[in-house]
């Protein structure tokens, strides 16, 4: 039987690079996203090499959506081997004390609290197993925060320490933790931190080579496949031409 991999935001970026680059590696697929439509036409590309996909629409904000959909996967579906908690986002770059309360609810709920909620609904099957692997995309902006990036940051801190916490809960079980810190990731991220300001989000990647959804999706496999004693706690994933969260060197 193949694994199965459940992937939340599967419909761009960094979560659409891992549920194909996990397909081609042989894993099952659960993909989950709020748009439909892009969730099934990338269910029905990734069957066709071979793979068995199961999309499901809901958004993670949703608790009670994400429950209805977990507890009710068929038998087949029900053991999944890997959960990669990818969906999130970031909004806007104000002041901390001129921002949108409503964008920083958005931030927490998707990227804290939906999170943790994937996490309570499928970890507590593969300690019973006592086998599984939760993969948390975080990001080099939880080491430290940058300007305007306040809330954003500390969503991303927020995951550093949900990890560290579940890889604790979870040593006494063969379940292993890890969390992904990308930098500059070429992705829709920045269109929608500037909602919808192409020219905006172009700029953040002028100058230089970022990364891009594929190589976090590397990485990600890469923890997956390392033998059952290794535990890939933390990975930092950077452009080379970047230093950490705010130290960049453009090309002029």
């Amino acid at each position: 039987m193949k694994p199965i991999v459940l992937i939340t935001g599967a419909t761009s970026g960094i979560g659409q690079a891992c549920a194909r680059r996990f397909a081609a590696a042989g894993y099952n697929l659960i993909i989950t996203g709020r748009r439909s439509n892009i969730l099934h036409d990338l269910a029905t590309e990734l069957s066709a090499t071979g793979a068995e996909v199961l999309p499901l629409t809901f958004d993670v904000r949703d608790a009670d959506a994400a429950c209805e959909a977990i507890t009710s996967l068929a038998d087949k579906w029900s053991q999944i081997d890997v959960l990669i908690n990818n969906a999130g986002l970031a909004l806007g770059l104000d002041k901390e004390y001129e921002g949108n309360i409503d964008e920083w609810a958005t931030m927490i709920d998707t990227n804290i609290k939906g999170l943790l909620t994937m996490t309570r609904l499928v970890v507590p099957a593969m300690v019973a197993r006592n086998s599984g692997h939760v993969i948390n995309i975080g990001s080099v902006a939880g080491d430290a925060a940058y300007a305007g990036g306040n809330v954003y940051c500390a969503t991303k801190a927020a995951v550093k320490a949900i990890s560290d916490g579940l890889r604790i809960d979870v040593a006494d079980s063969a379940v292993r933790v890890t969390n992904i810190k990308p930098g500059l990731v070429e992705t829709n991220f920045s269109n929608v931190r500037f909602r919808g300001d192409d020219q905006r989000a172009d700029n953040v990647y002028k100058g230089i080579t970022p990364l891009t959804g594929d190589d976090i999706a590397d990485v990600a496999l890469y923890a997956a496949s390392a033998p059952k004693h290794v535990q890939i706690a933390e990975v930092l994933v950077l452009a080379t031409h970047q230093a950490n969260g705010t130290v960049i060197v453009r090309n002029s």
